[in-house]
């Protein structure tokens, strides 16, 4: 480009500078397009400063008009009240129970987030984590790896998944992606919802404990909010019973995880398998 054409690239961007994204911790999507990203975007990188948080945010309080953000960054009523310019938050999660929503509302903070585009993704993953806990893959690799299987013998045969009965709860976009990946294995679905759904013809349950007392594994496939947190209590785990398995891909937590763990130790239920915790990243 000629030297006119380059100042006249430098008096544009000066007309119109770029916009001030507050990026609290970066999101996987954000590592891998950054330099794209950054041609239109003046991103704050709080993570990569060394100030704290919050005197961070007060620097930069007038000047941010967008976050970016993922599910294991919350942004609290504190930092959205600290930023009187911003008017965007974009989140790349599924879930929006990291952001304070209530806030955003009554401030008129626009939300973007994943919606459904990551849910076939999810659902290949919990049902890998089924396989995985019927089959005892992980288990299995563990007792070779550790070598016990010189002085053990060999390890315990695991279970195959085809005609179980599995209850799902949650069938959203995920929970029913999950269900279509069962079905070719010959399971029996089951769910639990917010309402019934005339799409489908599994049978439906109002109520989470019940539906546990019905099936052989749990799926949690539903979202974070003020009424599911702890619903997979110790009520919930005991109906599930000694050969029950519980699966979750929503948010850690839904279950009560101390529970589950007392569970899993006392025998109480057969087994988990886990793709998310309640305090991230520390897992007990």
């Amino acid at each position: 480009m000629d030297c006119n054409g380059y100042r006249q690239e430098n008096h544009d961007q000066n007309l119109f500078p770029k916009p001030k994204v507050l990026v609290l911790e970066p999101p996987p999507v954000f590592i891998y397009h950054e330099d794209i990203l950054s041609q239109k975007f003046h991103f704050l990188k709080a993570w990569d400063s060394p100030l704290p948080l919050d005197q961070f945010l007060t620097t930069h309080a007038h000047s941010v008009q967008a976050i970016l953000s993922h599910g294991s960054c919350p942004v609290t009523t504190n930092t959205i009240r600290l930023l009187p310019s911003l008017g965007l938050i974009v989140t790349t999660s599924a879930g929006l129970d990291q952001i304070d929503l209530q806030e955003c509302r009554r401030r008129g903070v626009s939300v973007a987030y994943a919606g459904s585009l990551f849910s076939a993704d999810v659902a290949d993953i919990a049902v890998g984590l089924l396989i995985d806990a019927l089959r005892k893959i992980s288990a299995g690799n563990r007792y070779v790896t550790q070598g016990l299987w010189a002085n053990n013998g060999d390890f315990s045969l695991g279970s195959k998944l085809g005609g179980r009965k599995v209850g799902i709860v949650g069938l959203g976009s995920i929970g029913l992606e999950v269900g279509k990946r069962l079905e070719p294995f010959g399971c029996n679905i089951l769910y639990c919802s917010r309402n019934k759904k005339s799409s489908v013809s599994y049978p439906y349950y109002s109520n989470v404990s019940e539906l546990a007392a019905n099936c052989e594994v749990l799926i949690i496939c539903c979202e974070l909010n003020d009424q599911t947190r702890h619903v997979i209590n110790k009520e919930v785990l005991l109906a599930l019973g000694k050969k029950g398995l519980i699966i979750n891909v929503g948010r850690g937590a839904i279950i009560d995880e101390q529970e589950m763990v007392r569970c899993l130790m006392q025998g109480e239920i057969a087994g988990a398998g886990l793709d998310v915790f309640e305090n991230e990243p520390h897992v007990p």
